[in-house]
């Protein structure tokens, strides 16, 4: 008789968590060796998968295999486990940086092209783009969320309150988001009754007929979107809210996630840049498309660019830049010392790390004096801006969450199989010419059709159905084992939403439900629910999509604990193994400064 030996993967990454690993990772296997399970580690860091993608171009001694996609077979298994740290997003600037230092230590990846002009650099860019972005959770994630306070971390913290700024009725500060043309006032929904293979067709009003996406293969009774973004409306919003921050004075901040949402984001992100800049763009714009200044990477792209240009007509260009201040609003600034503004890389300000920062914060963020202000928070997309708001409101009536004396919120995420937008990257496209965006059968027949202008976002997503059940089965397994209530964060006026309302009815059918309090909510009326218990101490699970998993994983653990990091984070994957995340990402600079002062690696981010 043999007896197989118990095995964890841990994952190696980036920054902060790969440093404390250093520390932690031997602390575990000391632990994990007397109970005779193996801890084996798989790198999953940028520069691995930049080598993984690349390995035609290295020597056979430099390759790597590609150890993500063996991770992502083995999450099909029933006894796998693994450990995830987290691990970077990866923005293009920060794709490139990592391109240079693997380049500067002999491996020959190419140069990230940031306008193709050949076939080849085409597809050198399409092969990067499999690194950039969330590249890595939705190849792990095949379940669903469950993330949750321990009891012992919870009680420390109430134990030993964190700081939390104090709120004033008078607070300006408040979230802008549009009120039409954006992805929920232009979204279309429905719920399949057969599988069929889907091709993403533009008709263009100039008779031409492009693909953009082609056999995509769908379930039956799986939940399917087509949503877009106007860009005219999102230019206008952005004009109207610059505006109205400037005569009232209060300082401007754009909080979207150009991390995750590595296609949508970025150009959203660029267009913020555009407007607020445009008499510099409008005087320069020509020569910065002969530079190749990306807007999407933000100011960054446009100082590295001209840094070529002789040093009198460089400076012209800063002027022109700084004077565009001169009749916008303050921005909000990430480094106030190095003069860095919101709108220098888009990764710099990520909505779910951002937003709970400044609520804890008073509802203000740091002004270019390097003293808090009063913010006009702009989130383009109304979708989910509306539960910060909601919290900002709360806050100004009821003052500033206290640590020690509020509940805590669970939360039960639907994540399983690239829900949701999260899942919708690669089905993501800026419309190049006006026309009508059709999502198609193999059999020709139109699904879904949006009318839609040239510079438009125009995204498809989907939702497996097993998913969903999976879903509701975890939310009931938790509302019984932990006897708090659980609310469904679902809108019913947004058509994606009312089918998943409809599929949430059906499948709780399927549960004994006798004891147990579930609720259906919209968003805000969830919020506001959940906050009025809180603030008395009492718990209550959140039961959310894809995206509101992120943000509220981030935004009431920062309230209650201070930290995202020291949630427990458990996915119960759907063919039996487990997913187990842990601590948060980050550049680690108080690491470094520990390790040089004291030769020691602190791993509590883990």
């Amino acid at each position: 008789m043999t007896t197989k030996k118990s095995k964890i993967i841990y994952t190696l990454t980036d920054e902060a968590p790969l440093l404390a690993t250093y520390s932690l990772l031997p602390i575990i296997r000391t632990f994990s060796a007397p109970a005779g399970i193996e801890i084996t580690t798989s790198d999953i860091s940028v520069a691995a998968r930049i080598l993984a993608e690349f390995s035609d171009h290295l020597k056979p001694e430099q390759q790597v295999p590609d150890n993500l996609a063996e991770l992502g077979r083995l999450t099909q298994k029933p006894d796998t486990n693994i450990i995830k740290l987290p691990n970077i997003s990866a923005s293009v600037p920060q794709l490139i940086k990592a391109i240079e230092e693997l380049q500067a230590k002999g491996y020959a990846v190419p140069d990230y092209p940031g306008s193709p002009k050949t076939e080849e650099e085409k597809t050198i860019k399409l092969r990067y783009g499999k690194v950039l972005g969330s590249a890595v959770n939705p190849v792990l994630r095949e379940g669903n969320s469950d993330r949750r306070a321990p009891a012992a971390v919870k009680r420390y913290a109430q134990k030993h309150p964190h700081s939390m700024g104090e709120w004033s009725q008078a607070s300006q500060s408040h979230v802008s988001h549009m009120r039409e043309g954006d992805f929920y006032h232009n979204e279309k929904s429905m719920t399949l009754d057969k599988s069929c293979t889907v091709s993403m067709v533009l008709e263009t009003k100039s008779g031409k007929s492009i693909v953009l996406k082609e056999n995509v293969a769908l379930e039956k009774h799986e939940v399917v979107d087509s949503m877009y973004m106007s860009k005219k409306a999102l230019c206008d919003f952005y004009e109207e809210q610059m505006e109205d921050a400037r005569k009232s004075g209060v300082m401007f901040s754009l909080h979207v996630k150009a991390t995750m949402m590595k296609v949508s984001h970025p150009i959203v992100f660029g267009h913020a840049v555009k407007v607020f800049y445009k008499d510099a763009f409008a005087k320069h714009g020509k020569l910065f498309d002969e530079l190749g200044v990306n807007v999407n990477n933000g100011l960054s792209s446009i100082y590295d660019k001209i840094s070529v240009l002789p040093q009198t007509q460089r400076e012209q260009i800063k002027k022109d830049l700084h004077a565009c201040h001169e009749h916008r609003p303050e921005l909000a600034m990430v480094d106030s010392a190095k003069g860095i503004t919101n709108f220098h890389v888009p990764s710099d300000v990520i909505v779910d790390a951002s937003m709970p920062a400044m609520i804890r914060n008073s509802g203000k963020m740091w002004g270019a004096d390097g003293r808090p202000k009063d913010t006009k928070a702009v989130m383009p997309e109304s979708t989910f801006a509306r539960i910060y708001q909601e919290m900002i409101n709360f806050c100004k009536t009821h003052g500033a969450f206290d640590p020690a004396t509020m509940g805590t919120v669970p939360n039960v995420g639907l994540m399983a199989k690239k829900a949701e937008e999260y899942g919708s990257h690669d089905k993501t496209f800026e419309i190049p010419e006006a026309g009508t965006a059709n999502i198609v059968d193999e059999n020709g027949k139109v699904l879904l059709e949006q009318h839609v202008e040239q510079g438009d976002i125009w995204r498809m997503c989907t939702v497996k159905d097993d998913a969903i059940r999976d879903w509701v089965k975890l939310a009931v397994t938790r509302a019984r084992l932990s006897g708090m209530p659980a609310v469904f964060w679902l809108d019913e006026y947004r058509p994606h939403e009312n089918e998943l309302i409809k599929k949430v009815r059906t499948y709780l059918k399927d549960h004994d439900t006798k004891g147990l309090d579930i609720q259906i909510m919209s968003q805000t009326r969830a919020m506001r629910y959940t906050l009025e218990r809180v603030i008395r101490g009492g718990n209550t699970i959140s039961v959310t999509g894809n995206i509101l998993r992120d943000y509220l994983t981030d935004l009431f653990p920062i309230m209650e604990l201070g930290t995202s990091a020291k949630m427990l984070s458990i996915v119960p994957l759907m063919a039996g193994g487990g997913l187990f995340e842990t601590g948060a990402g980050g550049s680690a600079p108080k690491h470094v400064q520990q390790l040089t002062e004291e030769n020691h690696l602190r791993w509590d981010s883990l």
